[in-house]
Parts: structure tokens; sequence; C-alpha cells
């Protein structure tokens, strides 16, 4: 393979005038100039983009880890990062991780080894302690409230689940219930933790069975539909946090005759399109806004905390 000391000595120039060629210096004479675009052309001479990097300590890529590309909250994550990513002139490299722990290590790893300039985590499963010793080799950012000296953009998931719950009560629902994703995340840690601080304060024992797990997509809301059906006690609402699941819960009870939101409150997460098109009550989250923030705060020097303001927006499943 052809390299710059091999374009030099076909051009009859030095290394150092190949190089100020290569990197566009505007004091080159232009007899030389030319003698070097023609031995580049001639030899082939594709310039490495690895070594450059190196030369100038970055990549301009940054690393995006996320567990599913087809979930419309990580989707819509990833718009607003790749957005600022195209405005900033930077390239992104995608970790899909389906929550493995070594997927994860793997990008902090391209970290260290300075192939990326930077990490952005749109949601982990490894736990800090693994993933704060990298900070030393780039930027870190998370997409949660995280008490540690780090940058983040984050929902306040304790206030906004109570300010939900409270919505259902004042709505007439005293037998609510939840649907998540996953039950060992922090936000849903967060929700949880909001959701029994309600009930405790109101002397409402707490019903394992009434909260709802591994629901990401609308296949899912029949599933918990399906479960609420084979139950004595049943809720009278569900606060669910995504809108996919929720367009299910819906969708299914029209189908089995149950009556939306007399026999069922439905409240849902995201403010998806499908929430609109269905007319669902949501809680609209400005994901997009926070995934060009996510990608801001990647660039930057320093560490920066940021939280992103939430909204309820009333439809016909309230």
């Amino acid at each position: 393979m052809t390299n710059i000391r091999d374009v030099a000595r076909l051009a009859g120039v030095s290394v150092s005038t190949v190089s100020r060629v290569l990197n566009q210096h505007p004091y080159v004479q232009e007899e030389k100039r030319q003698a070097v675009l023609a031995a580049i052309e001639e030899s082939g001479y594709v310039k490495n983009l690895n070594a450059v990097s190196l030369s100038k300590g970055k990549t301009e890529m940054v690393g995006i880890v996320l567990p599913f590309t087809d979930h419309s909250y990580f989707a819509a994550l990833l718009k607003g990062i790749a957005e600022e990513a195209r405005i900033n002139s930077k390239k992104l490299v995608m970790f899909q991780t389906d929550y493995e722990t070594d997927q994860e290590i793997a990008a902090l790893e391209m970290l260290k080894h300075k192939q990326i300039d930077a990490c952005i985590f749109c949601s982990r499963s490894s736990d800090w302690a693994l993933i704060e010793p990298y900070q030393l080799y780039g930027q870190l950012v998370m997409c949660e409230e995280i008490h540690q000296e780090v940058s983040y953009t984050f929902i306040d998931q304790y206030g906004v689940f109570m300010k939900a719950l409270h919505y259902l009560e004042r709505k007439g629902y005293n037998r609510i219930g939840y649907c998540i994703g996953r039950r060992s995340g922090t936000n849903s840690q967060e929700r949880e933790r909001a959701y029994r601080d309600f009930l405790s304060s109101r002397q409402i024992p707490f019903n394992k069975s009434w909260i709802f797990d591994d629901c990401y997509h609308v296949q899912d809301g029949e599933r918990v539909l399906e479960e609420i059906s084979r139950m004595t006690d049943k809720p009278d609402a569900l606060l669910v946090t995504n809108d996919q699941t929720a367009a299910g819960i819906l969708l299914t009870a029209e189908k089995t005759g149950l009556n939306i939101p007399q026999d069922l409150g439905i409240m849902g997460f995201e403010n998806h399109p499908i929430a609109e098109m269905l007319s669902i009550t949501t809680i609209d989250l400005p994901l997009e806004e926070m995934g060009r923030n996510l990608f801001k705060q990647a660039i930057k020097h320093g560490i920066e905390k940021h939280e992103v303001t939430v909204s309820l927006i009333e439809r016909r499943t309230l």
C-alpha cells in the first residue's frame, strides 16, 4: 500500500511538503503542489484517517450506547443526537447493547483506546462503579440523573410520576397500576419510589400484581390487558411509561368491549404520534431536545447537569 513517503519520492519533494498539500496548507509552491497531486493520482494514495486522528488527538466520532433501535423512546433520542452531530460535523458510532454489560464495556474500551472521543449512555445495565474509571479517557454523558461528577441530561422521574399519580387521583381513580420497561433501571426505581410514597401517604396497600414490566411495544399492551382480565382485584387506571404499550392496551380494550376511560383510565408517556392518533392522554417528553443536549454535552469539556421540563397532554383516555 502506498504511503506518504512513496508519494514524496514520486513527486520529488519532501514528506513535509506532501503533508502540507494533504492538509491544504496555503504556503506551498504551486509547482510542487501540482507534482504532489499528480503523484497521489498516479500512486493511488489514500490518506490514513486513523493516523490523522492520532496526530490531532481526536477522531471526531462519538459513541452512542442504547439498548434498542426499534423502540420509539430511543429512536427519538437518537434522532436528536444525529441532528446535532450533523450540525457539528461529527460522526456517530452506535452500540446496540440489548442491556448486555459486555456490549457497554466494548463502547467504553473504544473510548479508552481513543477510537471515539466521547460516549453517550442513553440507558445502561452496568453499575456506575464499572463505568466511572473510563472518565479518565474522554467525555462520558448519561441520560439520567446520577449523583456523580459526570455530565447528564435528565427528567425528574420521581416528580413526573408523582404528578401523574396526583392527576389520576383528581380524575377519580384510586386503584392505580403502572407499566414499565424493566424494573432494574434507575428511572424505573425512581418511578417505583414515587408510587410507593404516593400509596403510603394515603395508607393504600401496595399490590405488586398491578406493576407490569417488559412493556415496550403495542403487543405488550395486549398482554397487560389479558393479565388484568384474569384478576379478581383489578386496577381502575394504568400509568404506562410508553405510548406504544398504551396504544396496545387501548386497542385491545376496544376489541374486548372494555370501556375506556370508564372501566380503565390510561395515561401514556412520550407523546409519540400514535398517542395523538388514538387520543391518548400522555406525558409529553421532549426526547429529540434531550438527544440534542446530550450530544452538546458530549463535545464540551467539563461537567454540565441539565433537567428537561415535561408537560401533561389531556385527551380522551382519562
